[in-house]
């Protein structure tokens, strides 16, 4: 690797990019980047989704995932990569009008898993 070229991040187990904690979106651009094969196409829509529908979005990658909230520290989404898919966590995912289908250990939370060729699942 010549000096010129950026270090690429690790990819944890199941292919989660290692991206360093930080705020903004430039961070979350790094982590979207780095997210391997087809999962980089889905993290580029889902974050050019969230941008379009909420204009002021705060984001952070935090646990090695991006954040997607209204204010700091009141997060709506997340996601990560895993080997087959790439998993959203809705926060307040009970509240949705239709509500992810995978429940979670905590009351309000819910999963939405993702994989390639996905035609069940619709994200606009």
């Amino acid at each position: 690797m010549s000096a010129a070229e950026p270090e690429k991040p690790n990819l944890l187990s199941g292919g989660n990019p290692q991206i360093p904690k930080g705020e903004g979106d430039a961070p979350v651009q790094a982590y979207i980047a780095a997210m391997p094969g087809w999962k980089r196409d889905l993290g580029e829509h889902i974050d050019r989704r969230i941008s379009e529908v909420v204009p002021d979005v705060q984001k952070a990658v935090k646990g090695n995932q991006p954040f997607y909230g209204t204010e700091p520290d009141s997060w709506f989404l997340t996601y990560r990569c895993f080997t087959h898919d790439v998993k959203s966590t809705f926060f307040r995912g009970t509240s949705l009008d239709t509500t992810p289908p995978e429940s979670s250990r905590h009351p309000e939370q819910r999963h939405l898993g993702i994989r390639e060729h996905d035609t069940s699942t619709t994200i606009d």
